[in-house]
């Protein structure tokens, strides 16, 4: 399948993909939009010249801040309207392509648009899945024979992280004020973090709600699944490690998170469907599932030194998670707790077995003794002020690459 509009081989936004987002202009206000190559398609435009009346849908939901509207008439709708977006992009069709003025008013490049957040996020939980960085993690802090914890193959672990704080790509990142306490100090002191960090993760957002007392199953969970994120949980390491006993994460984490303003969706990531890491011992009956729910999404990390180039650091893989995403909403269910539409689920560090693939400076500098050394000379142990941390990810199987496009912030010096 191809489509009338040129695109890049090497485009995260060919035909097959079609991500949702929220954008504006200077003479557009926010609205839905798709990505298609170095363009956006206007949805707003598309629905009130008429391109969706075979859908049941009322046009000015595409005339909204955000997508919950649209993602909350079912999947259902949004298939229609992406396979309609498809129809209409393809080159057998001239709908739009046949007319200048049309292509005026539905396209728009987007070097000339600002990606605002995609969607208003209810609830935000924070899930620590890859069992890579588990273990590293544990091997740090605890008994490297005992890393993992005596729950952790049992049980996604997650924690409910602060929603207000998610922030769009681009926006800059304040370097959190804390507690923190030296291991010869007497007693902590206030003031910036100084072991600032970034977790490499993706993160899905839920398009369908339930009701207090209902669960999900794993093999429900597609149903409930709008679609994915790349998300940047940024952390203030030396203000975690002094907090987190005995309630686990909290100021070390809700400064600022970090999303991609496109979201993917399952439909366009199917092809990348593959088995996951055998889960020994078994896990419990709720969590049983069928199929195939991990990805095979290959994920970047680079850090760009103010004025200089960006530097590759991290190379891991989405197909890594021990826990995938339809377990991950079947244990947030599971007691009953009710699904919201908006709501963001992260999947937590995502790190591979070897030192190229850890999701984290933490963990790729080994608690800072073993620094990276950047093009321009400089090392680091954690990411410094005027750094921009950018993620990139995609998925590429026959020639066709379905990508997410990227996360990226500056860090700024705290105020």
């Amino acid at each position: 399948m191809h489509s009338w509009i040129e695109i890049s081989p090497d485009s995260d936004f060919p035909i097959q993909n079609l991500p949702f987002g929220i954008f504006e202009t200077d003479d557009r206000d926010p609205r839905v939009g798709v990505a298609i190559g170095e363009y956006v398609l206007d949805l707003c435009a598309v629905a009130r010249l008429n391109f969706f009346e075979l859908i049941d849908i009322d046009p000015n939901v595409f005339h909204r801040p955000y997508l919950n509207d649209f993602i909350a008439l079912g999947k259902p709708t949004w298939r229609a309207v992406r396979n309609r977006v498809s129809a209409l992009l393809r080159n057998d069709n001239d709908e739009i392509s046949g007319s200048s003025d049309m292509i005026d008013k539905c396209l728009v490049k987007q070097s000339d648009v600002r990606m605002l957040m995609p969607v208003k996020v209810g609830n935000y939980t924070d899930f620590y899945s890859s069992i890579e960085h588990a273990t590293n993690v544990g091997t740090m802090f605890r008994d490297p024979k005992n890393a993992l914890l005596p729950n952790w193959k049992h049980i996604p672990i997650g924690y409910h992280g602060r929603a207000s704080s998610i922030v769009v790509s681009g926006t800059d990142i304040r370097r959190p004020n804390g507690q923190t306490k030296a291991p010869d100090a007497d007693a902590p002191t206030f003031g910036p973090s100084r072991l600032l960090d970034f977790e490499l993760e993706v993160a899905f957002i839920t398009g369908k709600e339930t009701k207090l007392g209902e669960s999900i199953t794993p093999n429900e969970a597609d149903n409930y699944i709008f679609g994915l994120v790349l998300f940047n949980d940024w952390s203030a390491r030396d203000m975690q490690t002094w907090e987190y006993v005995p309630l686990g994460p909290f100021l070390a984490k809700s400064f600022a998170s970090s999303i991609s303003p496109w979201v993917v969706t399952l439909d366009a990531l199917e092809p990348f469907k593959v088995k996951g890491p055998a889960q020994d011992p078994k896990p419990l009956p709720y969590l049983e599932f069928s199929g195939n729910h991990n990805y095979d999404i290959k994920l970047e990390v680079l850090i760009q030194p103010e004025g200089a180039a960006e530097n590759s650091i991290c190379h891991s893989n989405f197909k890594y998670m021990y826990w995938n995403m339809n377990q991950q909403l079947a244990h947030q269910s599971s007691n009953g707790c009710n699904i919201q539409v908006g709501d963001m689920y992260a999947s937590g560090t995502i790190s591979g077995s070897d030192k190229g693939s850890y999701g984290s400076m933490l963990e790729l500098t080994w608690r800072g003794t073993q620094p990276i050394k950047l093009s321009d000379g400089t090392e680091r142990k954690f990411i410094n002020d005027y750094d921009t941390v950018i993620m990139r990810g995609y998925g590429e199987r026959n020639g066709i690459r379905i990508g997410f496009g990227e996360v990226k912030g500056k860090v700024l010096p705290a105020l």
